[in-house]
C-alpha cells in the first residue's frame, strides 16, 4: 500500500479513506506504529491499520 505515505501522517492532517468516501474527511489524532487513529466527520474516531489502507492526503 501506501506505506510510505502513512509513515508521514502526523496529528492535524486532513485525510479521506479510499474504500469509504462517506465517512467523509477526517482529521488524524496518532500515528504510532503503523496503527493510524483518525476522527472522521460520519464515522467518528476509527483506527486504521496503515499496512492495509492508504489514507488521502487533503490539502
Amino acid at each position: 500500500m501506501s506505506k510510505g505515505l502513512n509513515a508521514m501522517l502526523s496529528p492535524g492532517m486532513l485525510v479521506r479513506h479510499p474504500d469509504q468516501p462517506d465517512w467523509g474527511l477526517g482529521q488524524v489524532q496518532s500515528n504510532i506504529g503503523g496503527r493510524i487513529t483518525v476522527n472522521f466527520e460520519h464515522a467518528g474516531k476509527v483506527v486504521i491499520n496503515g499496512d492495509e489502507v492508504g489514507l488521502i492526503i487533503e490539502s
